[in-house]
């Protein structure tokens, strides 16, 4: 017979798996309360969750069968990030952290984004990419650079269009003269 509480916690992993876009596995060997704690507010400011999980309540979590590659990160202590919205600035983060930890037990395990595992080095390079503001920054400006261009050529035209009627409506207003 399943335990009620630990029922509850599949339950809330299960909800918190679904508003995920996807997840980056840590061992946190090492880290105090308090590392957790700042971990967790740093996580925040980047639309995601820090939870410390049981393997086995994960497993059940994500239901049915798992993938043998994410069996085998979910070996040994870990916890996960979960990543609300955009994945690049969770990794980001984290990474940023046990760099800045220096506590060689605290590392990133692996990724799983869209039911596909990821490794450590595919972690690392998502967080190298530019975040999706800023991608859509771009996609926006260049997709906005021709208008502008067409229209400062259209002004340019129209100006040009103007002055020519002034010069000769002057010239006219001096032979009349």
């Amino acid at each position: 017979m399943p335990n009620p509480q630990k029922e509850q916690i599949v339950a809330e992993l299960r909800a918190i798996v679904a508003g995920s876009k996807g997840a980056i596995l840590t061992d946190y060997r090492g880290l105090t309360v308090a590392d957790v704690s700042k971990l967790r507010k740093k996580l925040r400011d980047s639309n995601a969750e820090y939870h410390i999980v049981k393997n086995t309540l994960y497993k059940l979590a994500l239901g049915g069968e798992i993938s043998p590659e994410l069996d085998q990160l979910l070996t040994g202590p870990t916890a996960i990030v979960f990543a609300k919205d955009d994945i690049v600035a969770p990794s980001k983060a984290i990474l940023d952290f046990v760099k800045d930890s220096k506590k060689p037990e605290v590392k990133v395990k692996g990724g799983y984004i869209d039911g596909k595992v990821i490794s450590v080095d595919q972690v690392t390079a998502i967080s190298k990419l530019p975040s999706r503001e800023q991608i859509i920054g771009q996609l926006i400006g260049t997709l906005n650079a021709p208008a502008s261009e067409l229209v400062g050529t259209l002004n340019g035209v129209l100006s040009e269009f103007v002055r020519t009627v002034q010069a000769v409506s002057d010239k006219q207003g001096e032979a009349a003269a």
